[in-house]
């Protein structure tokens, strides 16, 4: 049995465990998928699950509600919350756990929300930038989040070339042919050859950081998006489809199929050089519901979203059954 095949199983038979958590103590302990953080807390509380619940798909499956109360909560369940100083943003920018926090749903009771911080007066010693990294075990498959784009500040005067990304990525190094990276960047403010607000859905073969150097595929979708929005990158038969509310807004492939397992990220920076004069502090935000992925599928943004809303009724806020690569891969959160 290969190590996917034998996964495979695993998460077949936690699907099973989980949806028998109603049945009593017969039914057993919960079970952990080998080469996982764990699932331990993602399953059914007691009698929380009705007895004729439908199984969920949990198979290959990484699914996060966010449902902390800090950031050592999240970081049990596989997250990195980066203080490694680094690229993207101006040089001797900061990177910190601190703009990592979490917040009640204002419009779904009992819902939980991660915030993403960053802020600066105008200098690259005064800003501090914000990211989240998840292991880095995924390739080929659907990634999902349902993410809130702010175009305004927090506070302070509004301007400055800031960037909200999700995003997966490889390790890099110099124009290493086998990067990979797909990435949903917004920019509130313009940048990058566009004046006004704009999300760019890429999908990159290489770079280099110094001198900077890029080989993408770039897709400018043009026009402010502050609000909710569901956001999906397809990952099948050798094309890169990325999707906005449902719509497809850009396919990519050839070069820029990924090739190399990937984390799934979240960051909030700042585009060096693209500050406004302005002296006073600012900071902005961006908020976070959840995040989906299954290996080997593509589904579409309907079919998460009922995903998502299954797992919620069964009150399962984590699970992840999607196997560590063997051997495990380092992940590092800074980039």
């Amino acid at each position: 049995m290969t190590d996917r095949s034998r996964y495979r199983a695993v998460g077949i038979a936690l699907a099973f465990v989980f949806a028998c958590q109603a049945c009593g103590p017969s039914a057993g302990p919960s079970a952990t998928a080998p080469g996982s953080p764990g699932v331990g807390g993602s399953a059914f509380p007691p009698g929380a699950a009705p007895a004729d619940a439908a199984p969920l798909h949990i198979d290959q499956v990484l699914f996060d509600d966010f449902t902390y109360a800090n950031v050592k909560s999240l970081e049990r369940h596989g997250w990195i919350a980066r203080a490694r100083a680094g690229w993207p943003g101006a040089r001797d920018a900061k990177w910190s756990k601190a703009g990592i926090s979490f917040i009640d749903d204002p419009a779904r009771p009992g819902n939980r929300l991660v915030r993403l911080t960053a802020s600066t007066d105008g200098t690259p010693r005064g800003t501090v930038q914000a990211q989240l990294c998840q292991q880095r075990k995924f390739l080929e498959g659907v990634y999902a989040t349902r993410i809130r784009f702010l175009d305004d500040p927090a506070r302070g005067p509004d301007g400055d070339g800031l960037v909200e990304s999700f995003y997966t990525i490889s390790p890099l190094k110099d124009l290493d042919p086998a990067f990979s990276e797909l990435d949903f960047e917004y920019l509130p403010n313009g940048g990058w050859g566009r004046p006004t607000s704009v999300l760019w859905a890429n999908s990159w073969e290489t770079a280099r950081i110094e001198p900077w150097y890029q080989d993408n595929d770039a897709t400018a979708v043009d026009g402010g998006m502050s609000g909710w929005h569901t956001l999906v990158i397809q990952v099948m038969g050798g094309i890169n489809r990325f999707f906005v509310d449902g719509e497809l807004v850009a396919e990519h492939g050839g070069d820029y199929y990924p090739e190399s397992a990937m984390s799934i990220n979240y960051n909030l920076w700042f585009i060096a050089d693209a500050f406004i004069a302005a002296t006073g502090k600012r900071s902005y935000v961006d908020e976070i519901d959840w995040v989906y992925h299954q290996a080997d599928a593509s589904l579409l943004s309907a079919e998460i979203e009922e995903q998502v809303e299954q797992f919620r009724a069964a009150k399962l806020s984590f699970s992840d059954t999607v196997p560590a690569w063997s051997p495990q891969l380092p992940s590092p959160c800074d980039l």
